[in-house]
């Protein structure tokens, strides 16, 4: 079974928003065992709406719409699907008791103009919206289903949620299907050498689909398998992950949702040990990350974000020969600065990043990009050398993760 999604809203081509829905949708699909195959995203015009539909019900057996669904006169597409499905618009008074309820619930008098979101195409099946005022809706013709949704986010997740994924399960063999995926996470490798790593992919694709996905502090290896046996679907993906861990797993952290954080702070909750950090071009992005986990208190002393070079001697006892012989940008300052925080903290780990992160500020000795990381646990104290790129955003990001794999290698033990 062949699904599209048809995202409704100028807001999207214009780039004011990010189709945040369309992904949801997606991994929802896959539960559900419904194959998604394209995703159309169409401005609030009721002549485009009614194209982008025959086109996608010549190709797919499902089509999800979201948005457009609210009060005001740009919201179009209930009148669409209206039109195509020769489905004239009623009045349906118990949504309309429903909408006055809500509002007096909220102390408020409904406007007249809300009244409209009680009149739904007469063909379509109700779908509840215990989060909003415009229901979902279920078209259903010649075996093939058309789901309209809001486009507000967490109103739409619900309806997801509560009705299309269960009727896909119950109804057309979702149950019976299986499209599994797994995503192992990497970092502290480019994309070319990982793939380089795993060499011949067609010995792991003989059971998973394998795609590279790279974005700022990593690369996901994405593993599909589609299948009409859940055993089957199981067994594959679990030959091929073992293909792929067998050749790169010391760079993988994680799986499908798993941030680097996250498995940093299992492990430093695992050891009952403890981390400070001392961050200059990271400007706190790194205790950011380390505090994102809850309970991290338990494991996170604090920071100091060493920005100059006075703080740098005067918090973190960097030594001014130090900065005078090496610069702020070295291994020297980076291992003083980690093994400083550490001390004054109290922590059993110090964690540090000083670099260039542009875009300017370089020179050919010291490029745009330049990062140390510096690391102590009191028995030794270390520091690895980086060069980035010179987006000073993408940079901050490397480099905090970065500083999350040394610790974590060092935690794992395979520095």
């Amino acid at each position: 079974m062949k699904a599209e999604i048809l995202n409704i809203g100028d807001e999207i081509l214009l780039g004011q928003i990010a189709n945040t829905n369309a992904m949801f949708i997606s991994r929802s699909l896959v539960k559900a065992g419904v194959v998604l195959r394209w995703i159309t995203v169409v401005g609030d015009s009721k002549e485009e709406i009614l194209q982008s539909l025959k086109t996608a019900f010549r190709r797919a057996d499902v089509v999800i719409i979201t948005g457009g669904l609210g009060p005001t006169h740009d919201d179009v597409t209930k009148y669409a699907v209206s039109e195509y499905f020769g489905s004239p618009i009623v009045f349906n008074p118990e949504l309309y008791g429903k909408l006055i309820k809500r509002f007096e619930e909220r102390g408020l008098k409904m406007p007249e103009v809300s009244r409209n979101q009680a009149e739904v195409p007469a063909k379509a099946r109700i779908l509840p919206n215990p989060l909003g005022t415009a229901p979902g809706l279920h078209f259903e013709e010649s075996g093939k289903h058309c789901f309209v949704l809001p486009g507000v986010p967490a109103e739409m997740r619900r309806i997801v949620e509560d009705s299309i994924v269960p009727f896909f399960l119950k109804h057309t063999g979702g149950a019976r299907s299986c499209l599994r995926y797994k995503t192992l996470r990497t970092t502290g490798i480019f994309e070319s050498r990982l793939m380089e790593m795993l060499g011949d992919v067609r010995e792991i694709e003989q059971f998973a689909k394998l795609a590279f996905l790279p974005h700022t502090a990593g690369v996901d290896l994405r593993l599909t398998v589609m299948s009409r046996s859940h055993e089957d679907c199981r067994q594959r993906l679990e030959r091929a992950e073992a293909l792929v861990r067998n050749k790169v797993n010391r760079y993988i952290f994680g799986e499908d949702d798993d941030t680097l954080e996250e498995r940093v702070a299992a492990l430093l909750f695992k050891q009952k040990r403890t981390i400070a950090a001392a961050e200059s071009c990271t400007g706190g992005l790194l205790s950011h990350k380390l505090t994102n986990v809850p309970g991290s208190s338990n494991y996170f002393l604090g920071s100091v974000i060493a920005y100059s070079n006075e703080v740098k001697m005067n918090v973190l006892g960097v030594s001014s020969q130090t900065l005078e012989q090496f610069g702020a940008v070295s291994e020297s300052t980076a291992k003083e600065m980690a093994e400083g925080v550490r001390n004054r903290l109290g922590a059993d780990f110090g964690l540090s990043t000083t670099g260039i992160a542009g875009p300017g500020g370089g020179t050919p000795e010291k490029p745009v990009g330049l990062v140390y990381i510096g690391f102590s646990d009191g028995t030794a104290i270390a520091a690895k050398k980086f060069i980035f790129t010179n987006d000073r955003l993408a940079n901050k990001e490397r480099s905090s993760a970065a500083a999350l794999d040394y610790l974590r290698r060092h935690l794992l033990k395979i520095i």
